[in-house]
């Protein structure tokens, strides 16, 4: 699903919002997630999942086109764990 479809939905399931007030708002929620993880906070949207950060150790690699070995650094990333409704929707 794309971001126009997505906002397409939205606006379908909530009546009088319009397509541009429904885009929007799916772009303050983004925003807002984004701020909250960069902040290092966790983000819970309960039945749905959480989404925190977390950090991935240095670790080693091949470059591909040489093979020569490489060491890729350490960063943070963002990780989503589903709630238990999510899980029983999908099962």
């Amino acid at each position: 699903m794309t971001k126009a479809e997505l906002v397409e939905k939205i606006r379908a399931k909530s009546e009088g919002l319009t397509k541009a007030k429904a885009e929007e708002a799916l772009d303050a929620i983004v925003a807002t997630l984004r701020e909250a993880l960069a902040a290092g906070d966790t983000v819970v949207f309960t039945g749905f999942g959480r989404f925190k950060v977390a950090t991935r150790a240095a670790r080693k690699g091949r470059n591909p086109r040489t093979g020569a070995e490489i060491t890729i650094p350490a960063g943070k990333i963002a990780r989503f764990t589903p709630g238990k409704a999510l899980k029983d929707a999908l099962n």
